[in-house]
């Protein structure tokens, strides 16, 4: 049976979803905070408290990640049996992570004035210029 891109899409989302609410769901129940989750989420948990005690974590978690992405497939409009995703390894991050090395600074550029004439440069440096006095003559 071919699955639709849409209905692939669904998928895709539900599965994001159901990971992400899952590791909430989990979080809230490690900080005490389980009774105040919605029932639907209380009820997931405890189906992977009971899975927990059949299997291994890692085992466990999936199943109840992928107990919940059916439910989510279904409540987004996905057709049919919801397809089955290619579970996500662990280790697929593994050397994709990169140092950040900070490039070297870059010197600016200098810039240049105009060439002048010594004495003029010295005139302005050391001594003021001449005072101009007006001298008003009567007639």
């Amino acid at each position: 049976m071919a699955i639709k891109a849409a209905d692939m899409l669904i998928a895709r989302r539900a599965d994001t979803r159901a990971r992400a609410d899952f590791a909430t769901w989990k979080m809230m129940a490690k900080l005490n905070g389980a009774s105040s989750l919605p029932a639907e989420a209380q009820t997931f948990l405890e189906s992977y408290k009971t899975l927990l005690k059949e299997m291994m974590e890692p085992e466990a978690t999936e199943a109840a990640i992928n107990l919940i992405y059916r439910s989510y497939y279904g409540e987004m409009g996905g057709a049919g049996t919801p397809p089955d995703l290619p579970t996500r390894s662990k280790d697929r991050t593994k050397g994709n992570v990169t140092a950040f090395k900070r490039p070297p600074a870059q010197r600016k550029p200098v810039q240049r004035q105009p060439a002048r004439a010594p004495d003029t440069v010295l005139r302005r440096l050391c001594c003021p210029p001449p005072r101009q006095t007006l001298t008003l003559r009567s007639r």
